[in-house]
């Protein structure tokens, strides 16, 4: 899963129906000259609706739907009739979608489900008809309610991708040629920083027929929790993962330097994200001998399994996707 008409954002207004008016109204026929009340009440508004569709991967369909308005209720009739209901709209969504209230930031909702119907913004209720205000000592009355207004707010959804591994390292630290190796996607792959504009999923094969999905988010820079380079925008998708894999080529600076300073990225972005399973993977080691390997086993950190790897030469695969096994089961 990659492509350009991959949307994560989406911003609209969101319109509720008003609920029917009630009927003020009285019975009247042949011979009954004065019937007691029957107004209907008013129909219900129609439901904004969110629903969890697991073969949408992407909010594409919402982008140029700035406008999600729902139908008003009908207003009660007499003979005690209820106003029909208003239309209700339903929104398809892929799983792992947070709707917000664009204006509160205040979270309405998550859908994880396939089916799972969530009601983002409900009708008004109908008002009730004069029937319903009939007593003992008020044997006619003469009012009935109005409708309930729906409501009107501006709603911001936002796509977390449902992954088993998150990829997290530096741009060119080889996360996207591990995906295309190991997996069937084919992300882009280029000699230069910011490669990966967009998620990218894929699945693993793993041993007797078993699997799990990896996700490749755009490489995170020093202070992207601030806003700087793209991993602020992308950051959020490794909140749904169960792992973390942490990528460092062979021939970086320091290991131990980059492996801190995403760990401090990901801690001032959602310090929950630190108690996640964690692996690293140093990447590129086809580049190394055994005099580099066994100096650079002591730049890697000891609090975490690690693995050496070499995507293009194929080495190191097999022992990580048993690591990744372990971790996840």
């Amino acid at each position: 899963m990659s492509s350009p008409n991959f949307i994560d954002y989406v911003k609209f207004n969101s319109r509720s129906g008003h609920g029917g008016a009630g009927c003020r109204h009285f019975h009247r026929e042949k011979f009954v000259e004065k019937g007691g009340p029957d107004g209907g009440d008013g129909g219900r508004g129609g439901h904004i609706i969110l629903k969890g569709n697991a073969q949408l991967w992407t909010l594409l369909h919402l982008k140029f739907r700035k406008h999600v308005v729902a139908e008003n209720g009908k207003p009660g009739e007499a003979q005690n009739r209820t106003g029909a209901f208003g239309k209700d709209i339903t929104l398809d969504v892929p799983l792992g979608t947070v709707a917000r209230n664009a204006d509160t930031n205040e979270i309405i909702c998550e859908i994880n489900n396939e089916g799972e119907e969530v009601i983002l913004s409900p009708g008004g209720r109908g008002g009730k008809g004069n029937w319903f205000f009939a007593n003992s000592t008020n044997q006619a009355p003469q009012h009935a309610q109005p409708g309930e207004p729906g409501k009107d707010e501006w709603i911001v959804l936002e796509l977390k991708l449902l992954a088993d591994v998150g990829l997290v390292g530096f741009p060119n630290a080889g996360k996207s040629t591990l995906l295309s190796v190991v997996s069937a996607a084919k992300p882009k792959i280029a000699d230069y920083a910011f490669t990966t504009l967009t998620p990218n999923l894929g699945v693993v094969k793993y041993r007797d027929e078993l699997s799990f999905v990896m996700a490749d988010i755009p490489g995170i820079i020093e202070g992207a929790a601030e806003g700087k380079g793209l991993g602020i925008r992308f950051l959020k998708h490794i909140e749904r993962n169960s792992l973390l894999l942490f990528l460092i080529p062979a021939d970086s600076k320091s290991i131990q330097q980059e492996y801190d300073i995403l760990i401090n990225e990901l801690q001032k972005y959602n310090p929950e994200l630190l108690d996640k399973k964690r692996i690293l993977a140093i990447t590129k080691s086809d580049m190394l001998d055994e005099e580099l390997r066994t100096a650079l086993q002591l730049e890697v950190p000891k609090k975490i399994p690690s693995v050496f790897i070499s995507s293009l030469a194929n080495q190191g695969l097999i022992e990580l996707k048993d690591l990744i096994w372990k971790a996840l089961h």
